[in-house]
């Protein structure tokens, strides 16, 4: 039954799990899809570090390249951003450990954002920024 109400209604049986967890029914639960979802969790939470960078690397690029175009809404922006950034560090702390690792990726997917946005083609093929200055609050590239 547990498996047909995961097809079918979701939320109902992330309900019976939790009850189920709750009253120690372990051999009631559906460890499966339980395994499942839990690592779906931890994807969605890397998934959120990942494009936090991406949004602040493509504003800080618009920043740098465009500074005609500065306005208090980018800065406001990249500001959200980074305090958005340490926030979701906080509350998932080994996730700290693979921020290096998005740095490049997050950056490549953030080069095209600001590309399709300004029609500009001329940043840099690798992230000119490092992680430090990234998540420096008093940071704003210069052109």
């Amino acid at each position: 039954m547990l498996k047909s109400l995961y097809e079918s209604d979701f939320y109902a049986w992330t309900q019976k799990q939790a009850q189920l967890l709750r009253s120690a029914q372990l051999d009631d639960l559906d460890l499966l899809h339980l395994a499942e979802e839990l690592e779906d969790m931890g994807r969605s939470e890397k998934r959120e570090l990942a494009s936090r960078l991406e949004v602040l690397l493509m504003h800080l690029l618009k920043w740098q390249w465009q500074p005609n175009l500065r306005s208090r809404s980018w800065q406001l922006t990249i500001k959200e951003q980074r305090l958005r950034l340490v926030k979701h560090l906080a509350e998932n702390l080994s996730l700290k450990a693979l921020l290096s690792d998005y740095l490049e990726s997050s950056y490549q997917l953030a080069m095209l954002s600001a590309e399709r946005e300004t029609g500009l083609d001329s940043y840099p093929g690798g992230c000119p920024y490092t992680l430090e200055q990234v998540l420096n609050p008093d940071f704003l590239p210069e052109p």
